[in-house]
């Protein structure tokens, strides 16, 4: 069975391997191993040792001798292992990386078992670590299909977890009515009604364009507007049936373009509320309500919610993904003066001072802040909410509460 990865999971998994892709070797000395579920560990080592003669031919000394550390580590991390590996498979990643300073590379080994069976052997060196198996394993597999349409225009958007992705606008071009009589009016609405025949085609092409490509993993298509346009561009038969067959939901809106996509994204909670999107703005918002309630199950603000944390008090916490904060161990090389602080920017590590010595502190440690209560929530049993910056819930959020804040299971102060 594949190992079903929660969203927490997913997310440092996801992280993990942005940091992979931005290390680099000195030269082609990086390796990058997929291991198939099913295959023996055995039969790896013995490749590998073949792989550690070839690699002994190499003319650059330097890369010859990292590649072959990078293997011999490799190998003795599988034996380790014994014969048979994790029920997924097993993807390596282990090389010196390039510090910047020539002689002061450093290796890394990072053994991962993926979200997924692997089914392909991968074995590469190169000055990069090949993660593009893993990347694919956890994209996002929760996608809607957005058309916002009238008469004049039709927007095109793809909602893709928590994010919201407008693809293209194109106008009608269809004549707007008028009121004269007679055979003029006849012959204008013959012209005006096949303007619009011609425009709804040119809608389902687009959403073939767009939405069919994504078939495998599209949950549902959501068609909005003001006015009849979109039930008469539904209801005829435009658009392919295996798009057609996936229209969760027709919504009545006040606007069109980009400004009513996000109408949509409000209005349509009920036929988007499976959507991660919906999901985290009902958190945020039931969040506003006990606060609006004075209810004392709820904190806010880093201070608190760190209180809470180590109180054991917190049952989910709501944290911003991409909280910038650090909280860094720093250190006196004179008089030994400890002190830990936060920092928002790298470069502000750097101005630390011993308040006695008036000298920069030495840097012990450094953690990222949401790393720090990610670690707390998980050891009191907390659940965690990571919320993005992509709807105008989770901007509120960020503003308001400075990315954090939780629900309680109790209050220890009440």
């Amino acid at each position: 069975m594949p190992l079903q990865l929660d969203e927490l999971e997913k997310f440092k998994l996801k992280r993990l391997i942005e940091t992979l892709k931005n290390k680099r070797g000195r030269g082609t000395e990086l390796i990058s191993i997929y291991i198939p579920a099913g295959r023996r560990l055995d039969e790896i080592v013995k490749m590998l040792r073949e792989e550690y003669s070839q690699a002994q031919n190499i003319k650059d000394r330097t890369t010859r001798h990292h590649v072959l550390e990078a293997l011999a580590t490799i190998i003795q991390r599988l034996k380790m292992l014994g014969y048979k590996p994790p029920p997924n498979g097993l993807v390596i990643f282990c090389g010196y990386i390039d510090t910047g300073i020539p002689g002061r590379e450093e290796k890394e080994v990072y053994l991962i078992e993926p979200p997924q069976p692997l089914k392909v052997w991968l074995y590469r060196c190169d000055s990069k670590f090949h993660t593009e198996i893993l990347e694919d394993m956890i994209k996002e597999k929760d996608v809607y299909g957005i058309i916002v349409m009238d008469l004049s225009e039709a927007t095109f958007a793809i909602l893709r977890g928590k994010n919201v992705q407008i693809l293209k606008t194109i106008t009608s071009g269809v004549l707007r009515k008028h009121h004269k009589g007679g055979q003029s009016q006849r012959r204008f609405q013959r012209i005006r009604e096949h303007q619009i025949n011609e425009y709804f085609k040119r809608v389902a092409e687009y959403a073939k364009e767009y939405f069919l490509p994504l078939e495998k993993d599209l949950k549902g298509i959501v068609i909005g507007g003001p006015g009849p346009a979109k039930q008469d561009f539904y209801s005829g038969d435009y658009l392919d049936y295996r798009l057609k067959n996936k229209v969760i939901g027709l919504v009545d809106l006040c606007y069109t373009g980009e400004e009513g996509v996000f109408e949509l994204l409000k209005r349509g909670a009920d036929v988007l509320k499976e959507s991660k999107y919906i999901k985290e703005q009902q958190l945020i918002n039931k969040l506003m309500k006990k606060i609006i309630k004075e209810d004392n199950l709820v904190a806010y603000g880093e201070r608190e919610v760190l209180e809470m944390l180590n109180y054991g008090a917190v049952d989910t916490l709501l944290i911003y993904e991409k909280l910038p904060d650090k909280i860094v161990e720093a250190q006196c090389t004179s008089c030994g003066y400890k002190t830990n602080a936060k920092i928002k920017k790298e470069s502000e590590k750097y101005k630390l001072q011993c308040p006695k010595c008036k000298i920069p502190l030495k840097i012990l440690r450094e953690k990222p802040l949401l790393d720090l209560l990610i670690e707390l929530a998980e050891k009191t049993g907390a659940k965690v909410e990571l919320i993005s910056d992509q709807s105008e819930a989770g901007v509120m959020f960020i503003k308001t509460f400075g990315g954090i804040a939780a629900f309680l299971r109790y209050n220890p102060k009440r």
